[in-house]
């Protein structure tokens, strides 16, 4: 809810409204909130204003919904009731003040689209007042009541057999309700036993039209079921070993792709780099690319693509040979920013994006030229001193918007500095307690051996979060480079 208010200005609400849900402005607002309902598998993403006087009524400024849902969503100015206290309480606190953020769980009443979490922002303009809330819903699993009805039903049927027990009648029960039990536990023996079907249904033979006969038919739709999905169980696992092999094969691609060899550069003396990429899964959406333009230049990519698996690899080597082959035209880091987000955006049917961190550095200079799409904050180290973050401007991320503009910074590196790049798997890596790793222990790490080489700082902030983390399964892709800078030759 957080990142989707961002694409929303509250200071131009007036205007979002005056616009009758059209016009460029409004209708770029509307494809962010939809790009982010979609990408990130939300059900609804909206806006609405409430009416102040009873909160019990509320006015769709914007709307948008999961693409593959089976709901509608509401059009811009649409107004209704709320179906919920819970709902109107929420409002009030929020456009008073009481709260900063809320949460609102349906699963029982009246539900209009199903048990679902709906989390609430304020969109506060710059004088302070809230103008609309940002609302968020996700759908709850819904338990299916199958099996509770196929027990009823057994223990119904068991019911019946000790009420005729116990009135002593022997010979109905063996000839109604017995005997078709007793057919019914030898069919379930044998099937048990043996896993197929025979051909011969138990409703053919038990006739009963009453609880038993309904047991009957439920056991025969087991079978069915059951052999069903063993024969499938038998395909899919014969499948999955296909597609081991195959994610084996696309991982060694992957790893193939990215630089691995160190020293990489062992005839240059200007500069020391490492990097590593240690993915969550077989396959990993992080990637880091480093290599000389011309004889005095050296390019820096840092890059994280949203999402994990086989679509985020695919998108981060599409990714990583538009960066390169921008890049070696001689273009600068905003200018290969710009390009490759309009390459991207042109066929981007999944709607996923990468953020991008990218320099160039003069190495007879020192000169480093960068560039930011969304990503995290490099680390920057001076001669002599200690790692620390350093805030550079940030665009927006790769693949989101077209016709985006990059801004460029330069730093002036100097002999013995050092400059830390890494994706939001190194803060973000948790713990057993859902505690994060954080900055702050990163630049702890980064510190305890601020002297090291780049292959020991790097090995110096792995063993911090492996300490931290300790048996909890790695959440996200763990990609790091860092390159000193030790001046020309001539000068040293």
């Amino acid at each position: 809810a957080n990142t989707a208010a961002l694409a929303v200005d509250p200071d131009r609400m007036d205007a979002y409204v005056a616009s009758g849900g059209q016009g460029e402005e409004y209708e770029n607002v509307y494809h962010m909130l939809d790009t982010l309902c979609n990408s990130q598998d939300a059900t609804f993403v909206y806006v609405i204003q409430p009416d102040q006087t009873d909160w019990a009524h509320i006015t769709f400024i914007f709307s948008t919904i999961n693409h593959n849902s089976h709901y509608t969503h509401y059009e811009f100015g649409y107004y209704r009731e709320t179906t919920n206290d819970d709902y109107r309480q929420k409002y009030e606190m929020l456009y008073t003040g009481q709260t900063d953020r809320a949460l609102v769980i349906r699963n029982r009443g009246y539900i209009e689209t199903d048990a679902h979490i709906t989390a609430m922002v304020p969109l506060k303009n710059s004088a302070g007042e809230t103008v609309g809330i940002l609302c968020v819903q996700r759908q709850m699993e819904l338990l299916a009541g199958a099996r509770r009805s196929f027990v009823r039903k057994i223990a119904i049927a068991l019911l019946v057999v000790l009420l005729l027990v116990v009135a002593g009648q022997g010979m109905y029960l063996n000839r109604t309700l017995l005997r078709p039990v007793r057919r019914i536990t030898r069919e379930a023996e044998r099937f048990a036993r043996e896993n197929v079907t025979t051909g011969e249904k138990l409703s053919d033979t038990v006739k009963n039209r009453d609880e038993i006969g309904k047991l009957a038919q439920s056991v025969d739709k087991m079978e069915e079921q059951i052999h069903s999905y063993v024969t499938n169980l038998t395909r899919m696992t014969a499948e999955n070993e296909r597609i081991g092999t195959e994610l084996d094969l696309a991982a060694q691609i992957q790893e193939g792709m990215l630089p691995r060899k160190f020293p990489a550069f062992p005839d240059r003396s200007e500069f020391d780099v490492y990097a590593s990429m240690d993915p969550a899964r077989e396959i990993g959406g992080d990637f880091y690319d480093f290599f000389l333009i011309d004889n005095d230049h050296l390019c820096l990519v840092m890059a994280d693509v949203s999402g994990k698996g086989i679509p985020a690899a695919l998108f981060m080597m599409s990714s990583m040979i538009l960066i390169g082959s921008n890049a070696r035209h001689g273009h600068s880091p905003g200018e290969v920013l710009g390009y490759v987000n309009d390459a991207i955006c042109s066929n981007n049917q999944q709607q996923m994006f990468v953020t991008v961190w990218m320099g160039i550095l003069e190495l007879s200079t020192g000169t480093l030229t960068a560039a930011n799409a969304g990503h995290e904050y490099p680390a920057l180290l001076r001669s002599g001193g200690g790692f620390e973050i350093l805030k550079d401007k940030h665009g927006f991320v790769i693949g989101g918007m077209e016709d985006m503009t990059y801004k460029e910074y330069t730093l002036q590196l100097a002999p013995g500095d050092k400059i830390f790049l890494y994706t939001d798997g190194v803060p973000e890596a948790t713990a057993e307690d859902n505690e994060m790793f954080g900055t702050e222990r990163m630049l702890a790490a980064l510190n305890a051996a601020p002297e090291a080489d780049p292959a020991g700082t790097l090995r110096s902030v792995r063993e911090a979060v492996d300490r931290f983390v300790g048996k909890a399964e790695q959440f996200d892709d763990l990609t790091m480079m860092c390159l000193t800078y030790r001046g020309p030759q001539e000068a040293r």
